[in-house]
């Protein structure tokens, strides 16, 4: 199932990597205050968006019909077997792009390994499985850099195009938008279960079927008029994603508890203690901004902070605009996609209820 078994020796990949996938991301509080030195700095015209609120990726104007996105992802391990580590860290890496409403056209792979512990066809292996992921996404592997490091890292720099005039920021959305996502949670609560050795092999399935679904309704959605904004679902979780678009619009957002999908068996492991550590971590840096309905259980509220791995997208639309969306979203593949909010004037919070 996930042995990362290679030549009759069993390799556990997640054994070398301290956090797995986008769990491993720094907090955002303390990434705030990383970056709060960086803001400032005289910028070209020509760069759309850049980290002032906190986007997906950076988007550079080349002439007036094409824009140049610009992203970069990598992690450690979330899984043991090599080629589904590879799968998934390209997968997350080429949403950034989606997620701006572009298209890809190019990647370069960024590699660390520890040489000295992993068989160099360990390392094959997850190369092949980011490789193959490029290949259903249309785009090549144009170059990379590698390392010698203490634990596996992987991922990719992506570059893709979009229209000028169909960005979509994560700081564009209006009051009155609906909000709906695109994939179900619990990608943290499932790998940590993997690690502790209480996840079967459905559950595995599940995990692997979401973190390797190509976000592919993004380049979509840039061209419907009533979708304001797009972001995708990683490390911070869905609150702490969902409050970036709240800070950028100076909205309110609203949530249903009921009306977000989450992935089978989820409940359960979460319930039995399956949490990232990232995911209170996610908490704590939300601060005030979150209010939650006294009957949202602990279980519930983390599932809110999972860190999703290669999450969904969230899509921010005028009301009149949901069922397009959502169809968009059907004929791509996305079954579980649901509308689980709304947008208002107010400050910039999210309350969740049941």
């Amino acid at each position: 199932m996930n042995s990362g078994k290679l030549s009759g020796n069993p390799i556990r990949l997640t054994s070398f990597s301290h956090g797995g996938g986008c769990g491993c991301k720094i907090a955002p509080g303390v990434l705030s205050e990383i970056l709060r030195s960086a803001r400032g700095w005289p910028v070209p015209k020509e760069l759309m968006v850049g980290i002032e609120t906190s986007d997906d990726a950076a988007v550079y104007r080349l002439n007036d019909q094409q824009a140049l996105i610009a992203t970069t992802d990598f992690f450690m391990p979330i899984v043991d077997d090599p080629y589904d580590f590879g799968r998934i860290a390209a997968t997350n890496a080429i949403s950034d792009v989606y997620a701006m409403g572009g298209t890809p056209i190019m990647a370069l792979a960024l590699v660390g390994m520890p040489i000295d512990k992993l068989p160099l066809e360990v390392i094959g292996k997850i190369l092949e499985g980011g490789e193959s992921v490029c290949a259903a996404a249309g785009i090549p592997i144009a170059g990379g850099h590698t390392i010698d490091s203490v634990e596996p890292i992987y991922g990719l720099v992506v570059m893709g195009l979009v229209h000028p005039d169909r960005v979509k920021t994560n700081a564009a959305a209006q009051p009155g938008d609906v909000l709906i996502l695109g994939k179900p949670l619990g990608v943290g609560v499932l790998s940590a279960a993997l690690k502790k050795g209480a996840l079967d092999a459905a559950g595995y399935e599940a995990m692997l079927a979401s973190t390797t679904k190509l976000n592919t309704p993004g380049k979509h959605l840039a061209n419907l008029d009533g979708v304001h904004a797009l972001t995708d679902i990683t490390g911070f979780g869905l609150l702490g994603h969902l409050l970036e678009v709240c800070r950028g619009a100076k909205l309110s957002a609203a949530l249903t508890m009921s009306q977000i999908p989450v992935l089978a068996e989820v409940e359960r492991l979460a319930t039995a203690g399956y949490i990232t550590g990232a995911s209170a971590r996610n908490w704590m840096a939300y601060g005030d901004d979150i209010v939650l309905d006294g009957s949202i259980s602990a279980m519930q509220r983390a599932l809110l902070t999972d860190p999703q791995t290669s999450g969904g997208l969230l899509v921010a639309c005028e009301p009149a605009a949901s069922g397009r969306v959502l169809e968009i979203f059907r004929a791509e593949g996305f079954g579980a996609a649901a509308v689980i909010g709304s947008l208002d004037s107010g400050p910039a919070r999210v309350s969740v209820g049941v």
